[in-house]
């Protein structure tokens, strides 16, 4: 008799004897994640589990979101001050910068060549205080295509900066000593005019004609755009530039554009990226992107436990069905499969979820910001601590799909243990203890 029902229903497609992953398999996986009132504990266990899935995916989406959005915009900053490829000589100084800039700036791929002239001095206030800081001498030609500071300077303009009678300085340095667009910042120089008692220091005082705001508290507090041949009167480097840096139209791309550079520069040159320059910088964005992902991951890897946990408990309580449907014919296989898709059900609806909360909260990321200030009572990411109007999010479609993929993989590996000892279970035991 039980053949003919087994006969019968692999007939149909619904018996346990039909092919894997049948109808008949696929319905009895989803009885078992409907939880009767008796079974409510492991429907509990189930609930956590998705739940910890769902909430470790979107924390994981979130976090990566974001540091991708503060990499984006701190190198955004970085380079939109800092040339990405610096031209040094190595066969004597600059003396045909002018030419050489415009060999440099007429190479496909390269935006703006800007020669440079830099030196260490410290500013101070007539009415006291000082600051190390570093002078940058450029055209002002060069400084209005520079857009990260000819378009945030305020108060003040670059007025007094063309005519070559006045200086640039961060609103940082301002607030350090007091200053504001008219006064007079001094700068004292160690390598000044050469005297029979040795070097002496040059002081000089400058009038300041803007203060920019670049958005990164490193360089607001610390630099000072000053007139390209005030800046070689001042170092002594009459007629000569010590560098020359590039603004290529993609920052990626830069090893492709060294040999041109080499080649238009016609001379021994020094070649240096934005990659080498702030390496350490990078490098250490880089490490704790690794670290939180792998710190992250541990959630949704406790969540996967708990769907081991959940199934170990529905297999000792499903017991007697398991032994009526061997009996009836059901191979091990199919009940490894039926186990097997009630874990990973948990899994790829805990995921899909996680991705569409991750995505939710990522698209209103800043309202959320808000929301979370208005209950704290504080402001969170203070612009005036981060520089940021607003908290970045910068989703990665392949990094994305790594997180579904690994929250994936564990739940299905999760799965396969509770559902070979599924599979293992000795009908007549099973019927014996129950």
């Amino acid at each position: 008799m039980a053949e003919a029902a087994v006969d019968r229903s692999s007939k149909s497609g619904l018996g346990p004897a039909g092919r894997p992953f049948s109808t008949f398999e696929r319905l009895v996986a989803w009885r078992y994640l409907r939880a009767r009132r008796k079974e409510a504990f492991i429907s509990v266990i189930a609930g956590f589990s998705f739940v910890g899935i769902m909430l470790g995916v979107a924390t994981l989406i979130i976090v990566m979101a974001v540091m991708n959005g503060f990499r984006t915009e701190l190198v955004s900053r970085i380079l939109g001050i800092n040339g990405h490829m610096v031209v040094q000589p190595s066969d004597g100084p600059f003396t045909d910068y002018p030419d050489l800039a415009s060999r440099l700036a007429a190479v496909p791929g390269v935006k703006m060549a800007l020669p440079l002239v830099e030196g260490q001095v410290l500013a101070s206030a007539q009415a006291g205080g000082s600051t190390g800081a570093l002078v940058r001498g450029v055209r002002a030609e060069d400084l209005t295509k520079l857009k990260a500071v000819s378009e945030n300077i305020k108060p003040g303009d670059m007025v007094g900066f063309a005519s070559g009678q006045g200086v640039l300085i961060g609103t940082r340095m301002a607030d350090q000593l007091g200053l504001s667009v008219g006064d007079l910042i001094t700068l004292t120089s160690p390598d000044g005019d050469i005297t029979p008692m040795g070097v002496s220091p040059r002081v000089k005082s400058y009038k300041i004609s803007g203060l920019f705001q670049i958005g990164m508290s490193e360089y607001d507090s610390s630099i000072i755009f000053m007139p390209l041949e005030e800046a070689q009167l001042y170092f002594n480097a009459e007629g000569l530039v010590q560098s020359i840096e590039l603004f290529v139209d993609n920052p990626d791309d830069i090893d492709n554009l060294r040999p041109k550079v080499v080649e238009a520069a016609g001379r021994q040159i020094n070649l240096t990226d934005w990659r080498q320059r702030n390496q350490t910088f990078f490098s250490a964005l880089q490490v704790e992107r690794n670290v939180m992902f792998m710190i992250l991951t541990l959630i949704v890897l406790v969540a996967a436990l708990n769907i081991i946990s959940g199934l170990i408990m529905l297999v000792k309580d499903k017991g007697s069905d398991i032994a009526i449907l061997r009996t009836m014919g059901a191979s091990a296989g199919a009940i490894m499969r039926i186990f097997f898709m009630t874990g990973a059900a948990i899994g790829i609806v805990g995921t899909i979820g996680g991705v569409l909360l991750g995505v939710l909260v990522c698209v209103n990321i800043e309202s959320v910001r808000q929301f979370f200030s208005w209950v704290s009572g504080t402001v969170l990411f203070n612009p005036q601590v981060y520089f940021l109007s607003q908290l970045p999010a910068e989703m990665d479609f392949s990094e994305t799909m790594s997180i579904v993929v690994m929250a994936l993989t564990l739940s299905f590996i999760a799965t396969i243990f509770p559902a070979w000892r599924a599979s293992r279970l000795d009908p007549v035991q099973a019927l014996r203890y129950e």
